[in-house]
């Protein structure tokens, strides 16, 4: 069960922004995509949500071609994701906004009501869903992004950068929630993260890409010892 992208390529004018790209997430997999700004790290993942249509290549989830699937669509068959910059409804309370993606999926008001509750309780926002979102700290917006993805039960979890603006402790504190999401949820995460450390402790597999097309796959030790990636991206003392 995996959630794919094969031969896909993207282009805005005459600017390919991802070019014969192919990845696979699996089920219950920590997978890595990381690589400079503008290697096409984020049209990808738009790609795989469904807010970017590809210009070429397949889309498929456990065998089905998704192509030109809606991302509505792609919600309902457990495709969820969070943004780079955090995308919340402001003037809610946090709990209102975790509820809009529950809506999404079909449940009534008060059974997203319900399913809004358990998550923030998950990620332990629960002393906060009375809270006007507007007026959270930018740890906990980028909680409550993540909690939103959460409620819509996702199988394949998108993750854009999730550590971006995080102190240590946060920073593991978010480690620890992706490997229980992963043990809890059965669900394959996708991180895109620029923090290398978090990246080779956290999954079993890394994607590189460098100007739009894919430079290397492989497991964190294969990536730390690949001679173009640790010149262009990890440096020679990630490398050791």
């Amino acid at each position: 069960m995996s959630l794919t992208a094969e031969g896909v390529s993207v282009r805005f004018g005459g600017i390919a922004a991802i070019d014969d790209v192919t990845i696979e997430l699996r089920r219950k997999e920590i997978l890595g995509l990381i690589g400079p700004n503008g290697a096409g790290k984020t049209t990808l993942v738009n790609v795989l949500s469904g807010f970017q249509a590809p210009q070429s290549g397949t889309i498929g989830i456990d065998g089905m071609a998704a192509r030109r699937w809606s991302r509505h669509r792609l919600v309902r068959l457990g495709v969820a994701r969070t943004f780079q910059a955090v995308r919340l409804f402001r003037r809610l309370s946090v709990s209102e906004n975790v509820e809009v993606g529950c809506v999404s999926l079909g449940l009534t008001r008060a059974a997203a009501r319900r399913e809004a509750q358990k998550v923030l309780t998950y990620l332990r926002l629960d002393d906060k869903a009375h809270l006007q979102a507007g007026a959270l700290s930018y740890g906990d917006e980028r909680r409550v992004g993540l909690a939103r993805a959460l409620a819509l039960k996702p199988r394949f979890l998108l993750l854009d950068e999730p550590a971006a603006g995080l102190n240590p402790a946060e920073l593991e504190e978010l480690r620890r929630l992706i490997l229980d999401i992963r043990a809890s949820h059965g669900a394959g995460v996708l991180v895109i993260e620029h923090n290398m450390n978090l990246v080779m402790q956290l999954c079993e597999r890394v994607v590189v890409l460098a100007g739009g097309r894919s430079l290397a796959c492989g497991t964190p030790s294969h990536i730390r010892a690949h001679p173009e990636v640790r010149r262009a991206y990890l440096g020679s003392e990630a490398a050791a």
